[in-house]
């Protein structure tokens, strides 16, 4: 469904992207995993075209991301972003129908509060939370709303930006499950970045560690654990010492 071929970006005199290659499948869910500044962001926002590379080709379906109509493009994508990005001034359904509510994909106003309603029932959230606004709900339940957002307009992917950053165990291991299901059920493809091994764990299907700007090791996540490359081997079991520099 996506594939990376030589993908570079610098800014400035930080090459951030140096060569990056590769492939997620058609209704699987790779995560992307890689220390802080290594680039997990920069070459999701390539991939969105909100950010240009500088050289190489990004391709979705086999389509180039250069070449089609960027509002029929963007509306095949879902996302959850790392801070659920609610707009506070919109109560949860609106935040949950905001795609339905405008453009291409507009519905009438009562079909859409209905579907973000059924949106947050998905995700473990009652009908009388869609008329409450963000400030009134816990970190959790907004993380739950950001979700029910990403899955709103029945997209083909979805993308996960550190999904339990700020979260307890217990609500991070809730959404994890989620994020899980969701996938399954929806049969769509999904890539995820994040560097919390507790998530790769629970919602993987395929691995990708980003290194130094390229792609250090990528397989099945049944493969992880067993793999000999030493730079994964450092980040999944945190350790100090290892080819990995950390910063003193």
């Amino acid at each position: 469904m996506i594939e990376l071929r030589d993908v570079h970006k610098a800014f400035g005199t930080n090459r951030v992207l140096r060569g990056v290659n590769l492939t997620v499948p058609q209704g699987k869910s790779m995560v992307i995993i890689g220390g802080s500044g290594t680039g997990k962001s920069v070459l999701l926002k390539c991939i969105l075209g909100l950010v240009k590379p500088d050289s190489g080709q990004i391709l979705v379906d086999g389509q180039d991301v250069d070449t089609v109509s960027r509002d029929a493009f963007l509306a095949r994508f879902g996302m959850l972003f790392q801070g659920a990005a609610l707009f506070d001034s919109l109560s949860v359904w609106q935040n949950v129908a905001f795609r339905l509510l405008r453009g291409a994909q507009k519905r009438p106003k009562e079909e859409a509060r209905a579907i973000a309603i059924e949106k947050l029932r998905r995700v473990g959230l009652k009908p009388e939370v869609a008329d409450l606004f963000p400030a009134e709900l816990s970190g959790g339940m907004q993380k739950r709303v950001g979700l029910a957002r990403a899955i709103a307009a029945e997209p083909e992917i979805i993308f996960f930006d550190e999904p339990t950053t700020g979260l307890d165990p217990i609500m991070a291991g809730v959404i994890n499950e989620l994020i899980r299901e969701i996938v399954v059920e929806m049969g769509v493809t999904a890539m995820t970045i994040t560097h919390d091994m507790s998530s790769v764990r629970a919602i993987a299907d395929q691995v990708a560690m980003l290194h130094a700007g390229l792609i250090q090791w990528t397989g099945p996540i049944e493969e992880m654990d067993a793999a000999t490359d030493p730079y994964l081997q450092q980040f999944i079991h945190g350790r100090a010492e290892g080819p990995i520099e950390s910063v003193r």
